[in-house]
Parts: structure tokens; sequence; C-alpha cells
């Protein structure tokens, strides 16, 4: 049984429709991981200048500075899990 012109045209649309559909998804969970990334290494760049600031001041703020320390590697772990992929569901 042959294919009609029409179907073959059909079919090919319906492809690239798929291939492009599937492409932009690709693209959007690269964008979220990278974002992810971003911002926990953002964050963990703020806590940091938050231990330094701490750090700086009177003895209270050695607990600060070392609760700002702990969060910034925290987060500084967590960036580069993120951007790593790690514990990423395939």
């Amino acid at each position: 049984m042959t294919q009609t012109q029409a179907d073959r045209e059909a079919a090919a649309k319906k492809a690239a429709a798929t291939r492009e559909r599937n492409r932009i998804k690709d693209q959007s969970q690269e964008r979220g991981q990278k974002a992810g990334a971003s911002r926990q290494r953002n964050a963990a760049a703020d806590s940091l200048g938050t231990a330094k600031h701490a750090a700086g001041s009177a003895v209270g703020g050695l607990t600060t500075a070392a609760k700002a320390v702990g969060t910034a590697v925290k987060e500084g772990g967590k960036s580069v899990a993120t951007r790593a992929g790690v514990g990423r569901k395939s």
C-alpha cells in the first residue's frame, strides 16, 4: 500500500513539530538547572559576605559568622551538585 504525497508531507510536518517541542523542552530544562545552580552560588556568596562582616564586628558576631560560613559551604556544595547534575533522575 503506497502513501500519497499529502500523507508523507503531513507525517513530515508532525515529526518536525515534535522535534521542535523536544528541543525547546531540553533547552528549558537546561536553563532551569543552570538558574538553580546560579541562585545557589549567589546565596553562598551572600552568606560568605555576611560571615566576613559579622567576623569584623564584636564578639557576638562570631556566632553569626560561624552560621554564615556554614550556610555558604552548604549552598556552595548544592550549587556544584546542581551544576554537575548529581541526584537527577534520568
